[in-house]
């Protein structure tokens, strides 16, 4: 009993063979280039958290956003996975406790006598056994809990790869519901501009009817009103599209799903920033990517571990009779105890081959690693860029915008004085509705420009979602 005590103090304090984990090295800069000259929102505090599609002040979409997590079959294949990956952390974490199994028989069995002796008992013969085992392999490698520990890596990769993939559906579906609504407001744009051109088709009719106007004129105002109508119908294929987009991104057939068009005037949020080091922390992809590391490393201790001796201890306690009325009598009783050591010899270098695989895994998930920060970066940069730079577009195409309306102002009273031609009514007001469309494919670009800037952030997501879960268990 004292040896078995110290194998077993042995077997609690030993350490576990292998690297232990170290986060590995990643380029990080001090500050992000394009914040320089691009007016941030201050302070930090006002950062999305949790859901940060509030920052756009969209009813609507908050309604639909809600109802990614439920209903989104991607979300729901990324939280199969994550179950998956729990129950697989839950299995190596039973291997640091002993098995119990229980067991009771009854058989009856005759065999023929090897004796030539006529008088050899050769009748049948009952044996009937009633006894619990127990069997439990000794960690004293740190295999188990080299295991345990790429378990719950992998356990807490898998959360974050949940969280990608919401974060991902979510942005999608924000980046096609602004598309949609952008496309109502060109068509609002383009049936306002219809109205116009019949007004003025009606009224270079009059002036021809009257002899003011020459037919060259009626012709250009019909061909230019025509043009705007189908303008206007062939917005219904992106519509439509979008709407579809949205209908699959919430997990409902298209074919009964519509978002009813509305005349809100589409306004931009501020999204503050923070500096690059934080982004290792609200990333879920980097995260997730550092996790698989974390495994990565913890089952080279798995592999190295192999090469080590084994040592299993067995019992049982029961009772054994060959009536079965007897079975529970005390000169029934049997019991067993045992203990086993395996090294292992020769493997034709199998073990050290899997030590060396193991290593290779590692070094590509590190890679992987640090190829997603630069990525994360990279995102980050790519939308502050165009932020910024959308951002005075904007500005400079709204003044334009006004320039082309005084235009038109202008040229139709000239028109009205019999100064200019129509055509020169036409130009003007094709100039003005082309600089109208660019301002709104302008706000399209900074709207899904932004919601790609909140998703190169990591949402409202923080590593401490994926590590708080583990420490509850």
């Amino acid at each position: 009993m004292k040896r078995l005590s110290i194998i077993l103090l042995f077997t609690l304090a030993g350490c576990a063979v292998g690297p232990d984990y170290k986060r590995p090295d990643a380029p990080v800069s001090e500050t992000y280039k394009e914040l320089e000259g691009w007016s941030a929102a201050r302070p930090q505090d006002d950062a999305p958290r949790g859901q940060w599609w509030t920052v756009f002040n969209d009813p609507e979409l908050d309604r639909l956003l809600e109802r990614v997590d439920v209903s989104n079959q991607n979300v729901r294949a990324a939280d199969a996975r994550l179950r998956q990956a729990k129950a697989l952390a839950e299995q190596a974490r039973a291997g640091l406790f002993p098995t119990l199994a229980a067991n009771a028989s009854g058989v009856r069995s005759k065999a023929p006598s090897l004796s030539n002796d006529p008088s050899f008992a050769n009748g049948a013969v009952n044996t009937f056994n009633a006894n619990l085992g127990a069997s439990w392999e000794l960690d004293l490698w740190g295999k188990v809990r080299r295991s345990v520990e790429a378990g719950d890596a992998s356990w807490q990769a898998s959360t974050a790869q949940l969280e990608a993939a919401r974060l991902s559906a979510r942005a999608a579906l924000a980046q096609a519901y602004f598309s949609l609504r952008v496309t109502d407001a060109t068509r609002q744009l383009l049936e306002n501009t219809v109205a116009a051109y019949q007004k003025n088709h009606e009224l270079t009719q009059n002036r021809y009817n009257a002899g003011v106007a020459a037919r060259v004129e009626v012709v250009a105002a019909e061909v230019q009103l025509k043009s705007a109508q189908a303008q206007t119908i062939d917005l219904g294929v992106d519509r439509a599209q979008f709407e579809h987009a949205i209908a699959i991104l919430v997990g409902e057939p298209p074919s009964k799903f519509s978002v009813a068009p509305v005349s809100a005037v589409l306004a931009m949020p501020r999204i503050p920033v923070g500096v690059p080091s934080v982004l290792l922390e609200r990333r879920p992809d980097v995260a997730a990517a550092e996790r698989n590391v974390a495994a990565a490393n913890a089952r080279i201790g798995v592999a190295k571990a192999a090469m080590f001796p084994t040592l299993s201890l067995t019992g049982s306690a029961g009772f054994r009779a060959s009536d079965i009325a007897n079975l529970f009598s005390v000169p029934s009783r049997a019991w067993s105890l045992g203990a086993s050591a395996t090294q292992p010899l020769f493997d034709a270098g199998l073990r050290s081959a899997q030590t060396d695989q193991a290593i290779a895994v590692y070094d590509e998930d590190v890679a992987t690693y640090r190829q997603t920060v630069l990525t994360a970066f990279q995102e980050v940069e790519d939308n502050l860029a165009a932020l910024r730079i959308l951002e005075q577009e904007a500005a400079v195409q709204e003044e334009v915008v006004a320039a082309a309306r005084r235009t038109l102002e202008l040229t139709n009273n000239q028109y009205q004085a019999g100064v200019v031609s129509y055509i020169n009514v036409i130009v003007a007001q094709t100039t003005l509705l082309a600089n109208e469309r660019s301002a709104a494919s302008v706000l399209g670009r900074r709207l899904t420009a932004s919601v790609a800037l909140v998703k190169a952030l990591g949402g409202g997501w923080s590593t401490a979602d994926a590590t708080a879960g583990a420490t509850a268990r």
